[in-house]
Order: C-alpha cells, then structure tokens, then sequence
C-alpha cells in the first residue's frame, strides 16, 4: 500500500469521469431505460470458476462483495419486466495491473425483447457517440479462428488445437481443456491482432455459454448466442470492453450449469459458494425473453481518454486506496 496520499489521476480525468457518466445517463434516459440500484453486498457469490469474491463479514457472516449486479438485476426484471441499466462498483478478488483493479465500475443493462445481434448494435451506438469516427467490425467466434488458422474452433479435437497452441504459446499445458487452449489463442494471438474500432465477435462454443442460451447456428452447431466487444484505438492495444448474453430464462438449465461450475471448482481446488436460489427463484417466476451485456467504464474511460493504464482513470487505485 503507497503511502501517499495523493489521488490517482487529474483534474481533467475526474472531469472526464463525469462527463462519461452523464453521458451514459443521457443515452437510457433518451430510450426511457431506468436506472437501478442493487445491493453490492450479498450471501451468495458467482460460481464462475475464474472469478474470486472480496468478502466482508457482519454478524458471524460471511458476505460476499459482487462481481456483478446481474443476479440482482435479473429479480428486478423477473417481477417487473422492464429494461434496466445499473452503473455500479464491482469487485473481483485478485485482480491487479494495467487492465485490471480489484474494484471497478461496471455498466451493465437489460434490454426486454431484444437478442443478443440487437444489443450488439445499441452497445455499438453508446461507445460511438464517445469516441468519434468508430468503426465497429462484427464476426462470428468461427470466423475469427477460421481466417487466421483455417479451423473451426468448434469442431477441432483437444489434441489438434494443443499441437497448434503449443506451437504458438510457451506455456506448462498440464490438465488445460479445450476451452482453455481456445481462450488462449485468443487472448495471445487473436485479441491482439484485432483492426482499429469496436469488434463483436459472436456464437461462443456452447461449452462457453455461461449464462447465454444455447441456439443451432446456420450450419447446424450449437452455439452460444453471447457476445464480445473489443475496443482498439490504435494498432495492438485491443481489449475486451463489454460481454452480453441473448439471457438464458430456464431455471433447470441455470441450475445444471452452477452445478457443472461447482464441480470444476472443486476439481481446481477451489473455494465453493453457496448456489444464489433466489435467481433461480425469479427464473422459475419467468424471466421476460431479454438480452443483457456488461461494459466496463473504466476500460471505456482509458481508450476515450489514450491511457496507458487503469489506475490513471481512478480517483484513487488500488495501491492508494
């Protein structure tokens, strides 16, 4: 922990920060999108594998910082079925560095009756109001590996992807699945190489559905119907800026996956936490047909703003909190 006292970034940024912020309000309020306010303490965390809580404890409880406000979000929509947005502090345990503080703010919002492609656009009209002359790109998650390696990401065996990875990637490969050496790539090879603009890259493997419903493609696959957007200012210096689900409404299929994360965390060796019954219960209630998508502010801030680092668009970061 720095012992300086001094706040992270400038004048300018915190006046950067503001205009952002008012911005995003201006653009829901125009499309008659209500803001809302979850609670950011809870007693029950994500099953993410690969995403670790900040806990607090009241009472003889233990309480779990959010990662998300989606949960809450989507009891909100169970009962009253309207699109919603929160702009909201995050935390995710573990996370430091240039791209990354343990504590974040996240725009995340619910459209009802639209699906993931629709959505795709509206995150497209928000980020190009901020950053002039946008180009925004859009491919299908089999297109972007099939135009570098000529693969299909979806078909490909563990063993023909591994020789690839390992051809491209120094890395101890010891138990990494399929999804881990296509995230790999993706972060090492693909991500990078990523055009100027806003990219939606579409249709994950179904094993990467997390949260999303899982639709047939065109050529009969199923895929995941999410969705990613990176966002590059300059050649190189792509990254990931917001994550969006055409939103699974099955209870059933929301409870099988939280069961197939627990088992991967207990085969990682990692902490359990109890499986959030109230989202189930709204879902079984009837979640509206909606798309949903998080954006990260601060990630937003840097690229509109040419920073190097997240920390220089925080009032204080991590090291100074």
């Amino acid at each position: 922990m720095s012992d300086s006292w001094q706040p992270s970034c400038s004048p300018a940024l915190l006046k950067a920060r503001a205009a952002l912020n008012h911005h995003i309000r201006e653009f829901f309020s125009a499309r008659e999108v209500l803001e809302v306010e979850v609670p950011i303490l809870a007693s029950t965390f994500v099953t993410d594998p690969f995403v670790e809580p900040v806990t607090a404890h009241h009472t003889g409880h233990t309480y779990y910082l959010q990662s998300s406000p989606e949960y809450a979000m989507k009891r909100l929509l169970a009962e009253y079925r309207q699109c919603i947005y929160a702009l909201t502090k995050v935390f995710r345990a573990g996370e430091s560095g240039s791209r990354h503080n343990p504590e974040f703010t996240m725009l995340e919002w619910y459209r009802v009756g639209l699906d993931d492609h629709q959505l795709m656009t509206e995150v497209g009209d928000l980020v190009a109001q901020l950053i002039p002359e946008l180009a925004i790109h859009k491919l299908s998650y089999r297109q972007w590996f099939y135009r570098r390696w000529q693969i299909d990401p979806h078909e490909i065996s563990l063993a023909e992807l591994r020789v690839l990875g390992k051809s491209l990637i120094e890395i101890d490969d010891t138990g990494l699945d399929k999804d881990a050496w296509l995230d790999l790539l993706v972060t090492h090879e693909l991500e990078p190489a990523l055009p100027v603009g806003l990219t939606f890259v579409h249709d994950f493997p179904a094993s990467q559905a997390a949260l999303a419903r899982i639709v047939n493609d065109a050529n009969g696959t199923p895929v995941a119907r999410r969705f990613e957007g990176y966002l590059a200012t300059a050649p190189g210096n792509a990254m990931e800026l917001a994550n969006g689900y055409w939103e699974l409404t099955c209870p059933n299929e929301q409870r099988r996956r939280f069961a197939r994360d627990i088992a991967r965390r207990s085969a990682l060796g990692l902490p359990q936490y109890p499986v959030d019954e109230q989202l189930l219960a709204a879902l079984a209630h009837g979640l509206p047909d909606c798309a949903g998508v998080a954006l990260g502010v601060d990630r937003l801030l840097m690229r509109q703003q040419g920073l190097s680092r997240i920390g220089e668009g925080l009032s204080f970061e991590f090291s100074r909190a």
